[in-house]
């Protein structure tokens, strides 16, 4: 039932349409027919209670308050963050600005001392007092050349009183001012009555904007001419380009002059009027240039101005700061886009309300959450009460089957401890069955030592009787060899013999194999068979213990030995070599292989085709858990051309040292 409501149809309960709130369960507990309950506001309540608005009621208030709400947050929202975000890039562009009009500034004030200064020269006094002189004019136009190099100005030429050039930087370009007649210019004019003069076109000649110095040439008391200074003013223009901010000159008509946008060159953002017209055709300030009226709409943000320009691509609104400089006559401006500052506050109004919305639904959550703490509280109360109760009977449980499992796991500890006797047991008594079978072939290996040994004792002492005490010497010295090879062949039988432990390294297959042949040696001769070895030039090391893999050897190589005794090929090829990281050592004989029959059978306790009396059954059960034991893997398998094949993979120990392997 949870938080839900429950809806009376009985009408001996409650009258159609009331409805039963479901408090917490702890009202609950007591039961519904001890309490008194009223309908109000067709809802079932406990007399005493105060009614409250249902959920309907309260949802149909929220959705008329919670748009009004909204609405009113993003207008006045919107204005305050505008403004906000307004005044931080108007001061932005207003550092831009500043920064334009410095470098504007500095530029050409390098150059402003120096037409007075080239007018002072000897070379020029002397062509304006000369003018007709071809010799000074080369003079002056050699020499204002290197000067226009030097600082890297646009050009320098010198004007007549009525106008003519007769002297340039550029005499010698396609585009010479050599000749030309500047006299309509308002520099020229200003200059030739004795001021210093300023002024920016684009030339009318060379087709090249630029800013213009001009200084009076003075012979005495007398103005004899006029000296013009031009200044490039592209590198200044370029550096405006691809930036935040668009940055333009314009001059007191309102006509953009430079501009870091080139689409904007030569546009007016005034109105071009006849009087703005005419003066601008007067100066000539910007030769045959096509002026035209930028689609321009200003208004204003509050104290900002603002300029929306339209073109191609719909209308851009900018935010227009402005700086005149009296001294070039012209109006610097800095225009940077509004949409990322209506975008700003567009990004940091949602975000106020969508902390807000976080904020209402944290505090909702809250209230939610304090509202059903109670409940919880008895429903965890109870829970706890009923978990107790149930840990204990499971403890209980767990205690026994605890108890009988600890029962279990000793049965097999003990099981598992008889198991590894009884495969030791078995292991030992393959070994014993092994030396059973050799004891009448060690009788014989024993025996006629001894009956050498008995013979050279006989004859030594004869021998010292007639004093020839040198043959004794070499007789005694026979009788210490035939004790030496018994003693080797009863330390072999004893190492076979004996139970090994557990631990494991490296063992040298050539070592292993010489010991193997010292057992078996009356094997392959009672067989009369022939075995090849092929180890290798550098036998391989593995990992095993030494007595066990010997005793696997041992009992490969006599079931071979088996195999092959009576036949006509008698030969037992043992080869080793490395394979992927281990060692595969095979043993294959001649003889007449393993019947499809009794394949799978071959590694299993007991199984043998041999005789009685003459094997358990256990020697390739007892090597095929050894070798497992190794790690590795033996297996049998027919050979193509005839006889079975063992093979024996074992873990290659090439690179360590030798160590002691049991």
């Amino acid at each position: 039932m949870g938080g839900a409501s429950l809806r009376c149809s009985n009408r001996t309960s409650a009258p159609a349409g009331c409805q039963v709130s479901a408090a917490p369960w702890k009202s609950l507990s007591t039961p519904l027919n001890s309490v008194r309950w009223v309908c109000l506001a067709g809802e079932w309540r406990q007399k005493g209670e105060e009614p409250v608005l249902s959920s309907g009621y309260r949802a149909i208030a929220a959705l008329l308050v919670v748009p009004l709400i909204i609405f009113a947050f993003f207008t006045h929202g919107s204005a305050i963050a505008t403004r906000a975000y307004m005044e931080e890039a108007s001061a932005q562009a207003g550092t831009a600005l500043r920064l334009a009009v410095s470098a504007l500034s500095g530029h050409l004030n390098r150059y402003e001392a120096l037409p007075a200064l080239i007018a002072d020269h000897d070379d020029i006094k002397e062509l304006v007092s000369a003018p007709e002189d071809a010799a000074l004019r080369d003079a002056a136009n050699l020499y204002l050349k290197e000067i226009n190099g030097l600082l890297k100005s646009s050009d320098i030429y010198v004007v007549k009183p009525d106008g003519e050039t007769i002297a340039a930087s550029n005499y010698d370009g396609p585009a010479s001012f050599v000749g030309q007649n500047f006299s309509y210019r308002p520099y020229f004019q200003d200059a030739i009555e004795g001021r210093q003069a300023r002024f920016y076109a684009l030339g009318t000649t060379s087709l090249k904007r630029g800013y213009y110095f001009a200084a009076p040439i003075r012979t005495g008391a007398d103005i004899r001419g006029v000296i013009v200074f031009k200044v490039d003013i592209d590198m200044i223009e370029s550096s405006w380009g691809g930036g935040e901010y668009k940055i333009f000159v314009s001059d007191p008509e309102g006509i953009i002059f430079m501009s870091g946008s080139p689409e904007w060159l030569y546009g007016a953002i005034l109105p071009l009027t006849a009087d703005r017209v005419a003066r601008t055709e007067a100066s000539r300030r910007y030769a045959n240039a096509r002026l035209a009226a930028l689609p321009v709409t200003r208004h204003h943000f509050e104290q900002h101005e603002l300029m929306t320009l339209a073109g191609e691509r719909g209308s851009s609104e900018y935010l227009v700061l402005s700086h005149y400089m009296p001294a070039e006559d012209w109006t610097v401006n800095v225009l940077m886009e509004t949409s990322s500052i209506h975008a700003q506050a567009r990004t940091a109004l949602a975000a106020v309300f969508l902390f807000l919305c976080i904020a209402g639904l944290a505090v909702a959550v809250l209230r939610q959450r304090r509202a059903r703490l109670a409940e919880r509280m008895q429903m965890q109360a109870e829970a706890r009460n009923e978990l107790e109760r149930r840990v204990e009977e499971r403890t209980a449980d767990l205690a026994r089957v605890n108890s009988r499992i600890e029962e279990e796991i000793a049965e097999r500890r003990l099981t598992e401890q008889q198991l590894r006797q009884t495969q030791a047991d078995l292991i030992q008594a393959g070994k014993l069955a092994g030396l059973g079978q050799m004891s009448a072939a060690l009788s014989h290996e024993f025996n006629q030592p001894l009956a050498a040994a008995k013979t050279y004792t006989d004859s030594a002492s004869v021998l010292i009787d007639r004093g020839r005490t040198e043959e004794a010497r070499d007789n005694i010295r026979r009788i210490g060899g035939l004790i030496d090879r018994m003693a080797a062949i009863s330390r072999h039988l004893r190492n076979f013999a004996r139970k090994p432990n557990e631990k494991l390294g490296p063992v040298s297959l050539d070592e292993a194999m010489r010991d193997t042949l010292e057992i078996i040696a009356w094997r392959l001769k009672a067989a009369d068979a022939e075995l090849l070895l092929a180890l290798g030039p550098r036998p391989p090391v593995v990992r095993a213990g030494s007595v066990r893999l010997q005793q696997v050897l041992v009992n490969v190589i006599s079931n071979a030995a088996d195999a092959v005794e009576g036949l006509d090929d008698r030969r037992i090829e043992v080869s080793a070599f490395e394979e992927a990281g281990k060692v595969v050592l095979t043993v294959r004989d001649h003889g007449p292989g393993v019947p499809a029959a009794i394949a799978e059978r071959i590694f299993d306790p007991f199984f043998t085709t041999k005789g009685v009396g003459k094997g358990l059954g256990l020697g390739l059960s007892i090597s095929y858990n050894i070798i497992k034991d190794f790690g590795g893997s033996l297996t049998a398998a027919n050979h193509p051309e005839g006889g079975a094949v063992f093979r024996i993979e074992l873990q290659s120990a090439a690179g360590l040292m030798p160590e002691a392997a049991e």
